[in-house]
């Protein structure tokens, strides 16, 4: 065990540092024997619960730490570096206080004798499922510095492939955001402006520009209610999707979209064909794996797919039998693993799939931009031209009468 200690040297002058021993009385011991008057020894741990609380709030652990950890794990542990000392030299050397913290504890809960996987379960939040499962069948088969491997390189392709899809999708919802703040502010204080010219002359128009004037006098007027309707509906639509009803009807219409719902198919297919290709090859059982994967793969829709796939085996089926009865499956997934469930290659089967279904996503994303770019230019053209022919023409008219 590590202590942190601070005590007295023979000149009065206070030293703090930390020292390893079996228990807090060798500690002192030891300190003693180093002609070290101690005024406090407390085992070494992570944060407090408050610093904890906080860090975890505010320094979420993202994919992109779990990545650089689970590197710097393995590169340690492939050097032969003990557990506890590598935890501790990532602890040490980590800039994310709550990784570091939970790091820490880690450390000390395999020093006290508790095995890597079962300290790593202690923080949920940091060590997704499929790790941890991972390095306890690895504990369990004595292969662990392999599990880690599988888990490291599980790690950074799940990232890889997140932030694909996360850079598809800022660029159109930028543009989108953008163009509706631009449209209310449009509607709010300029319109009115140009369309008082109209009102002032008390001049026949048609029903369109009418709609835009009433519209834009009634924005003038009432902007404040409007924001807040709005913002009240997105807490709300939020707060729901929170809901367990939410979710499953949330995650259902994610995937019913046009081009972003066949992009959002292709990661589900490819985090469980992956994953469970990690799971299954690091030494976990079949429905074990199963039941991780469904907690990970982040979609309910998908979720519930899985867990029939486990139903089903344990009652001596097949995965392939219920994914052929899925719509959300593709035909081809389905054919793929039975025929690995046939020879015994189901491991091979799955990750095949994976790669081909990651290739495949890799390809629309390379295709999305090409795609979304006219669409967007499209629609604002489109909202330019409806304020250009009900407000700018009929005031053009008007003006010429004169």
């Amino acid at each position: 065990m590590r202590f942190t200690f601070k005590a007295k040297d023979l000149k009065g002058k206070v030293r703090k540092g930390v020292i390893n021993a079996v228990d807090r009385e060798l500690a002192v011991q030891i300190l003693r024997e180093n002609k070290l008057n101690p005024i406090s020894v407390e085992k070494e741990t992570g944060d407090s619960f408050l610093n904890q609380y906080f860090s975890k709030t505010w320094e979420r652990v993202d994919k992109k730490d779990l990545v650089v950890f689970f590197r710097q794990f393995h590169a340690l542990i492939g050097s032969k570096v003990p557990v506890v000392y590598s935890l501790r030299a990532i602890a040490d050397q980590s800039e994310h206080r709550y990784l570091s913290s939970a790091v820490k504890d880690v450390a000390n809960d395999v020093e006290d004798g508790t095995t890597l996987s079962s300290a790593m379960k202690k923080y949920p939040d940091v060590f997704p499922n499929v790790s941890t499962s991972v390095i306890e069948a690895g504990e369990i088969s004595g292969n662990l510095e392999e599990a880690i491997e599988y888990v490291a390189k599980n790690t950074e392709k799940n990232y890889r492939t997140t932030a694909k899809i996360k850079g598809a999708l800022i660029y159109p919802a930028f543009v989108t955001a953008v163009a509706i703040v631009v449209g209310f502010f449009s509607v709010t204080f300029i319109v009115p402006k140009l369309t008082q010219v109209i009102e002032d002359i008390n001049a026949e128009v048609p029903w369109h520009t009418q709609l835009i004037i009433n519209i834009g006098n009634f924005m003038e007027s009432y902007w404040w209610a409007v924001l807040i309707v709005i913002f009240g509906a997105v807490i709300g639509m939020f707060y729901y999707m929170k809901t367990e009803s939410g979710k499953k009807e949330w995650d259902k219409i994610q995937l019913d979209l046009p081009v972003f719902g066949k992009l959002l198919r292709y990661l589900y297919i490819t985090r469980f064909t992956s994953n469970l290709t990690v799971l299954l090859e690091g030494g976990v059982p079949i429905v074990q794996s199963l039941e991780t994967v469904s907690r990970v793969v982040n979609n309910s829709v998908y979720q519930g797919i899985i867990l029939r796939c486990g139903d089903e085996v344990k009652t001596g089926g097949t995965i392939s039998s219920v994914l052929t009865q899925s719509e959300y499956i593709p035909g081809i997934v389905a054919k793929m693993v039975k025929v690995g469930e046939e020879t015994g290659k189901i491991t091979e089967s799955l990750d095949n799939v994976g790669k081909f279904y990651e290739q495949e996503m890799d390809e629309m994303i390379k295709n999305m931009s090409s795609l979304i770019e006219p669409i967007l230019i499209i629609g604002l053209g489109i909202a330019v031209a409806i304020m250009a022919f009900s407000i700018i023409l009929p005031i053009y008219g008007i003006v010429q009468q004169f």
